[in-house]
């Protein structure tokens, strides 16, 4: 049954495939110059790239309709920007610069040599004049530039910092703990800190002029530490649009990368298939081979861009990746066509390669873009962009192998039909053996009528096969396999989760610089957490409903998380102490409705409550959160923020609230990244698997392929985790990548054990190594090499790749040549199900020297017999 369906697979696809080698054979001029055409003609979309660029962190790095921006639809909807600015209510995270200022030794800031040198750059950034002054441009708050609190402690005076006391974090209900860090406390009164920051907040309504200042402010503290040698502080320095600008400078630093892979390419391409016979070497292909790569890329960004497809950053990193497949697929062809008999027509031969190699190759492209298309599951919308483009251009690379790549094999295979050479295209003398050089070539096996084999097929096939196949080796890949599985799991519980926003800069920016100070000296408080109650029919004049916020609050309060020292910003609270100095009556609606107006307008808390039209549609309250330091302690505070939100709605009278921080947008990743990721690795898994079992006539086996994948996505995600990388949505959509990769190796090597006619395991398995070894190495070398460049660049996010890449081929290599082939022997079920028996095989093999003597000009017919699609 099995081999039914898979004849009934591959015989018409191989047919078609002969036919469709045999036309190009005979026209192929036509088909390289179709190409090239086509290839221009959609390569023309690239004067659309910046257009389609879509560089936006916020849209391409967190989920498509998170929780938080649905949240934040709600904060913008009830409690619209004030003209009276307060950092605590921003629903964003507003526009402004910042500073993070250190001793230069280490010590204690709070010294008057430090603040001296801390007001006069105060002074120098609030003097930037860029066509607009910062007091022109500046967030207000009764109609002054919102000021830093630290230095309005001190009245802007150095030598005041020494002898004021100022209590931490609250000192005089104003809250420090986001402006002096690395402190050290005498009960509650600062003592010593490490690190002073400071603000400088922008009205957001000016945008254009707001960006012209935060360029200038860039521009003095760049210059800062040249400017003043003498300085006694260190300063690290951002501002709100420094992580997109960043990030955007990021794709620049890997264009020169492309033209050193493209050269390195070539070179693995024309050093794989370098021969001594001038005749018979593969230099013009190989390069050629390339060439189709590169026009795959053109062509198919070229299309998605016309289409208005958008071009997330993380695409540059595809053109390298699409240059190893492209070349992968190459080896395959130049494998097959050097098996053909080399005195018989060129399209003839193209004809029997096509015939062997189509079916492979679309193997390997459909397992591969069908990976690729399963990531379009993923919410991350620069995840989604990388699979478009990626997939569509392996396709083009597909198309391309089998015309353009195709038409160039059948060119060459002319200039070899009359024994010329590879360089000059002049008629050489032919050789007599395996011996050519620069002047004769040509040689051939007078015996098979083949090129000679490269000398590596027999290293696989004398040598390293019976080597594998040894009871103690087998025994030592057991034992070597056990260990990988061992430190793949603990590295699997070593992951952490997330996208840290400070690698979406370059190595060695000044955005690095800042988060890292950031994280070492103001990790002891968190986001200060917005809690938006949307319930417009919540009684707050209730004493029942009263009790039953209190207790949510109280809930909330007493969370790990939650800073108990520090009382909640509450309007409702101050609003009752209001009521209770002022003897009135809040219990009823009337009266609560009635005085509410004077109170917010008196308090500040005007910003908290929507009420119009006499009703209180949503108001809102603040709680402090504490040990924020790591990804895990964000997502742990954002899951139990939010399930105590939803535990507040089972309450005996029900509040209805949601919990909001501009950073949730951010920490949204962390609630669907691993739920996802496993999402998408099984539904790829079980593609794989429905593939393996119509291409592969065992169904045992094909479990070993899905086996195989698993075993791959486990070492990955191990490796990968113990090499410091995480799991976030640059690295999610790799491990999809490598569930495709993994069935290039194992599924060709399973079946081409299952396809042996050897009588017993072992010789299976060194037949089956036979057959691919090579092509193997060829395959993950060329792959690697076209994302190698990648480890020198700057970016987080390219090096990612690279690394992943990396471990993908290495282990999916690993298991195609050493761990499928020992287990496999250990399977004896796992035989020759496709022929009979060898006479029939045998009276098959001569019926088709039979008919090829007769051909004429028509691709040969194997009615009967079935073609083996792998062929290497």
């Amino acid at each position: 049954m099995a081999k039914c369906k898979t004849d009934c697979i591959e015989r018409p696809l191989s047919l078609a495939f002969e036919k469709l080698g045999w036309v190009i054979g005979r026209h192929p001029c036509l088909f390289v110059l179709l190409s090239l055409y086509v290839a221009a003609a959609l390569g023309a979309g690239f004067i659309f790239l910046q257009e389609r660029e879509a560089n936006d962190i916020e849209d391409q790095f967190t989920p498509v309709n998170g929780p938080a921006k649905l949240e934040r639809e709600i904060v913008v909807e009830n409690f619209p920007q004030s003209e009276e600015f307060t950092e605590l209510r921003l629903a964003s995270e507003g526009t402004y610069a910042s500073l993070i200022i250190t001793d230069l030794h280490g010590g204690n800031i709070l010294n008057e040599a430090a603040f001296s040198d801390i007001i006069d750059l105060d002074r120098q950034v609030k003097s930037i004049s860029t066509g607009n002054t910062f007091e022109k441009l500046c967030a207000k708050t009764n109609e002054r530039c919102k000021s830093n609190a630290i230095l309005d402690i001190i009245n802007y005076s150095a030598t005041e910092i020494v002898s004021s006391t100022i209590t931490y974090p609250m000192n005089n209900a104003i809250f420090l703990g986001t402006t002096i860090g690395g402190v050290e406390l005498d009960s509650s009164k600062l003592t010593s800190a490490k690190a002073v920051r400071l603000f400088y907040f922008l009205d957001e309504k000016n945008t254009k002029e707001n960006t012209y200042w935060l360029d200038g402010f860039l521009k003095l503290l760049s210059n800062y530490t040249q400017q003043k040698m003498s300085s006694k502080v260190h300063v690290s320095y951002f501002t709100s649009i420094s992580r997109q600008n960043e990030f955007e400078t990021n794709s620049d630093s890997v264009i020169p990368l492309f033209s050193i892979t493209y050269i390195l390419a070539i070179n693995i391409s024309v050093l794989s298939c370098l021969r001594l016979d001038c005749v018979r070497t593969k230099i013009w292909v190989a390069m050629f081979g390339v060439v189709s790569a590169g026009m795959a890329v053109l062509a198919s960004f070229g299309l998605l861009l016309f289409c208005g497809m958008p071009f997330a950053m993380t695409v540059a990193s595809a053109p390298f990746l699409i240059l190893g497949i492209g070349v992968d697929d190459m080896f395959i062809m130049i494998s097959c066509w050097q098996k053909t008999e080399v005195n018989k027509a060129v399209e003839i031969r193209l004809a029997e390669t096509y015939k062997e190699a189509g079916v492979s190759i679309t193997i390997t492209t459909l397992t591969d873009v069908l990976a690729f298309y399963i990531g379009l599951m993923t919410p991350f919308r620069s995840v989604q962009s990388f699979c478009v483009y990626t997939s569509t251009a392996l396709l083009f690379c597909y198309i391309f192998n089998i015309t353009f790549f195709g038409a160039c094999l059948a060119l060459n295979g002319r200039r070899e039909k009359g024994n010329r050479h590879w360089l000059t295209c002049m008629k050489v003398p032919e050789a007599t053996g395996d011996d050519g050089g620069c002047c004769v070539g040509g040689a051939y096996n007078k015996n098979t009528l083949k090129e000679y084999e490269m000398p590596v097929n027999s290293f696989f096939k004398n040598y390293y096969g019976p080597f594998l196949t040894r009871v103690w080796v087998k025994t030592l890949v057991c034992l070597i396999y056990a260990g990988y599985l061992a430190v793949s799991i603990y590295g699997c519980f070593q992951m952490q989760e997330g996208l840290d926003l400070k690698h979406l800069a370059a190595d060695g920016s000044y955005v690095g610089t800042y988060y890292d100070k950031e994280d070492e000296f103001f990790s002891a408080f968190g986001p200060n957490v917005m809690l938006v109650i949307k319930d417009k029919e919540f009684q707050y004049w209730n004493p029942t409903a009263r009790n039953s916020l209190d207790l949510c609050l109280e809930s909330f309060q007493n969370l790990p998380v939650a800073d108990s020292g520090i009382s909640p910003v509450s309007w409702l609270s101050e609003y009752m102490q209001y009521g209770k100095n002022a003897s009135l009556s809040l219990n009823s609606e009337t009266q609560f409705k009635s005085h509410l107006t004077a109170f917010l307008n008196q308090s500040g808390f005007s910003q908290d409550v929507n009420f119009t039209n006499n009703q209180i549609h949503a108001s809102r309250m603040f709680i402090q959160t504490v040990d924020i330091r790591t990804a895990i302690d964000e997502k742990n505070m954002l899951a139990v923020f939010r399930e105590t939100a939803e535990n507040c709605g089972k309450l005996q009278t029900p509040v209805d609230l949601i919990v909001y921080h501009p950073a949730f947008i951010y920490f949204d990743q962390y609630a669907v990244i691993i739920s996802n990721t496993i999402q998408n690795l099984v539904v790829a898994t079980c593609a794989m698997l429905v593939i393996s079992l119509l291409l592969i006539p065992n169904p045992l086996c094909s479990l070993w392929v899905t086996f195989a994948i698993a075993s791959v996505i486990v070492g990955v995600a191990g490796f990968m985790a113990l090499w410091d990388v995480s799991l976030d949505s640059v690295s999610m959509i790799n491990l999809v990548i490598c569930i495709g990769f993994s069935v290039d190796f194992s599924a060709h090597i399973s079946y081409a054990f299952v396809s042996s006619e050897k009588s017993s395991a072992n010789e299976k398995a060194t037949d089956a190594i036979n057959k691919l070894g090579y092509p193997i190495i060829q395959g993950a070398v060329s792959t690697i090499a076209g994302v190698v460049v990648l480890a020198a660049a700057k970016s987080y996010i390219f090096r990612t790749f690279f690394k992943i890449m990396f471990l993908v081929i290495l282990f999916g290599a690993v298991h195609g040549i050493v761990f499928i082939p020992v287990f496999l022997t250990f399977l004896s079920t796992c035989s020759n199900s496709r022929v009979e028996n060898k006479q029939n095989q045998l009276d098959c093999n001569n019926t088709n020297k039979q008919r090829a003597k007769a051909v004429t000009g028509q691709p040969m017919q194997q009615d009967g017999c079935c073609a083996d699609p792998d062929c290497y």
